[in-house]
């Protein structure tokens, strides 16, 4: 075997400071899977695939630790040369932070109230002097730092590079063995939190254990394969330093500032939190996934204010770091629906929906993936999409709030491989000519034409989405589908970026209402809706699924936008919630899917008070629908329930619960229940 020897490195990179060794190890709680996006006709283009061998030749770095860090900072994307919030860039995503200027993003409408949308200069992100430094990098290669930021060679000569000056100065030997590089790989992205470091390596070596394959958004086909004799780093006996008030997984070091629960306005008001006791007065039943419209910063200043809304966790987009704001035993006011805020945790994303690639990071991707399936666990929330959805799926309290209904984390959002992380992937459930279809396109090749990333009107660049554009005929010539509660004036659908009134997403289950050809159509808002579902391009995949039908001699139904008590439930001195039908019908004939029946609460907090208010429980239950893009409610006692058909091997149908039929053993979202309930 050829003895590894230690490529020279400058002085500069010899004498650098060192970062605080790490002591301590978390166990991984959160698996990767194998990625399955490109599977079917992806590029046969090889071209970052060999720049990786090349590299890790050239510096005498393991192939499959180059490849396992690269992945973990971009999943081998390079993002068109656009650079993440910190600055970082290419496959290795190599952190310039000079090049990065203060920029405004376009306004969101529906940025908080108080909150700035003005993103950070450079100096403000926390960027360790010691992160994956591109300029550093260019210096030990004898590049400009455009080089760099530009040619995915280069960048991923740098990041090898870069390894090789780590494992120099922590004196470890050049070895073919990955399992030698883990300090090394622990310093990559620059922390000074050991628990952090630790947890970062671990998912590097998780990702070398297990192999992983995809096509990146610059269509280049990449394959790790998997080394399962890997052992993993021994896990230490301490774990994450945090906040005694925050409540997170073991391997994710939290912090805690808290929201206030005053009064203001000399006590004509309050704000901006309610207390609870759940899940002892109301079950938890959903999670709900936001993004920031602006920076951290601000909404930090946001979150302390009396005044304005308030979530229970922000998640940083340069590393991942967790902070929570309220108990989870109390209600937060972050959905827009009193019903789904009593039921529910939010969970903010720091980020711009319209700039996906600058704040959408694969740590915060995995850092709340960890956050979500420990609480998913700790609550009993079904890792599906009717439990696990975004701001955007919120359903309306009332028809007059719909166009004011927030549509964040928006159509760039990367459902599938959230799930995937969540150890839970939405997958076929049913084969293809099932009376149920899952929404389920392959993220990078599926790129609908969005307007309105940086100006109205115009168009975006092109990019992976999880969104599905729905039209009133099998032909993308035909008008799009409409929504008469988005749209009360009797305006068109548009593509724009934040215009949710014709799209799905990936996860979301639909009945089948039709189909020809390449063509399919789904109950969507009363209507059928058709979306393109090609062979050699699927949007949809088969699903098993309890769906719900307008009883018989029932022409229709209504549809409501939260589950409210009947009207004698409300005790003495609460005045009862009139409960308002939504612009939609579910006609005979029609069918949506439920994977939850839930009884009818209500909370008057129209008063500030140091104790939980009572929930006023009703006898009326609901089944929760998926409507269109955003959920919706039916009565129970206006429907018949329909099981799916028995699967092969089964005499029957249980009740649903995750759309992908089970969780992976050991992840940290495995539930117990149907999610009836």
């Amino acid at each position: 075997m050829r003895k590894r020897v230690a490529p020279r490195v400058s002085s500069a990179v010899r004498g650098h400071r060192r970062i605080i060794c790490v002591t301590a190890s978390a166990a991984l709680l959160v698996p990767l899977l194998i990625d399955r996006s490109g599977d079917v006709g992806a590029p046969s283009d090889q071209r970052l695939q060999d720049d990786y061998t090349a590299a890790a030749d050239e510096f005498h770095v393991p192939r499959s630790v180059l490849m396992g860090v690269s992945y973990l900072q971009s999943r081998w994307d390079s993002h068109a040369g656009t650079p993440s919030v910190v600055g970082g860039y290419g496959p290795m995503h190599l952190v310039d932070s000079l090049a990065v200027k203060a920029k405004k993003p376009p306004s969101h409408p529906n940025t908080l109230p108080g909150a700035t949308t003005a993103s950070p200069p450079a100096a403000q992100t926390r960027v360790s002097p010691q992160a994956a430094n591109l300029r550093r990098a260019a210096s030990l290669l004898g590049l400009p730092a455009e080089r760099l930021r530009n040619d995915d060679k280069a960048n991923v000569r740098g990041g090898a590079a870069l390894l090789a000056a780590a494992q120099r100065r922590l004196g470890k030997p050049f070895s073919a063995n990955p399992a030698d590089w883990w300090d090394a790989v622990s310093r990559f992205p620059g922390t000074n939190d050991a628990t952090t470091a630790t947890t970062y390596a671990n998912d590097v070596f998780d990702v070398i254990r297990q192999g992983a394959h995809r096509t990146t958004d610059a269509g280049q086909r990449v394959v790790l394969l998997a080394n399962p004799q890997l052992r993993p780093h021994a896990p230490g006996t301490q774990g994450a330093l945090r906040s005694k008030n925050a409540e997170c997984p073991p391997e994710l070091a939290c912090s805690w500032l808290s929201a206030p629960y005053v009064e203001y306005d000399d006590g004509d008001a309050y704000g901006n939190h309610d207390l609870a006791d759940r899940p002892k007065d109301q079950k938890i039943d959903y999670i709900v996934i936001h993004d920031t419209e602006a920076p951290l910063a601000s909404m930090l200043q946001t979150i302390q204010d009396p005044e304005e809304a308030s979530w229970h966790y922000s998640i940083r987009s340069s590393d991942g770091q967790v902070t929570q704001h309220i108990k989870l035993k109390d209600s937060a006011w972050h959905s827009g629906n009193q019903f789904v805020n009593g039921r529910s945790i939010g969970v903010e994303h720091e980020g711009f929906l319209r700039q996906p690639d600058a704040w959408y990071t694969e740590q915060m991707y995995r850092n709340s993936a960890r956050l979500v399936g420990y609480l998913a666990k700790k609550y009993q929330v079904p890792l599906d999409r009717q439990h696990i959805f975004g701001h955007d799926n919120v359903p309306s309290p009332t028809e007059s709030s719909i166009p004011d209904m927030h549509d964040d984390p928006g159509p760039f959002w990367d459902w599938r491989h959230y799930f995937d992380l969540l150890g839970a992937p939405l997958k076929a459930t049913a084969g293809p000519d099932s009376d149920v279809v899952m929404i389920l396109p392959d993220y990078n090749r599926n790129k609908p034409k969005f307007t309105g990333c940086t100006s109205s009107g115009t168009p975006c660049a092109p990019h992976g989405s999880s969104a599905v554009r729905l039209y009133t005929e099998p032909s993308e010539a035909a008008p799009l589908i409409q929504d008469p509660g988005r749209h009360p004036d009797g305006d068109d659908s548009t593509v724009d970026v934040n215009d949710l009134g014709s799209r799905a997403s990936a996860g979301q289950m639909f009945a089948v209402a039709d189909r020809q050809n390449e063509w399919t159509a789904i109950w969507y808002q009363g209507h059928k809706a058709w979306f393109k579902n090609a062979q050699n391009n699927q949007t949809a995949v088969g699903a098993r699924a309890r769906t719900v039908t307008p009883k018989a001699g029932l022409d229709e139904v209504e549809v409501f936008g939260r589950a409210l008590p009947e009207g004698e439930a409300y005790p003495e001195g609460v005045d009862a919630e009139e409960q308002a039908p939504l612009p939609y019908t579910l006609s005979a004939g029609q069918r949506y899917v439920t994977t939850s029946r839930v009884r009818g609460t209500y909370v008057d907090r129209s008063t500030f008070e140091p104790t939980p208010a009572p929930v006023v429980k009703g006898e009326e239950r609901y089944y929760e629908i998926q409507l269109g893009h955003r959920l919706a409610y039916v009565r129970a006692s206006d429907v018949d329930v329909q099981d799916p058909p028995a699967a092969a091997g089964q005499s029957g149908d249980t009740a649903t619960g995750s759309p992908s039929g089970g969780t992976a053993a050991g992840s940290p979202g495995q539930t117990a229940g149907t999610g009836m309930h």
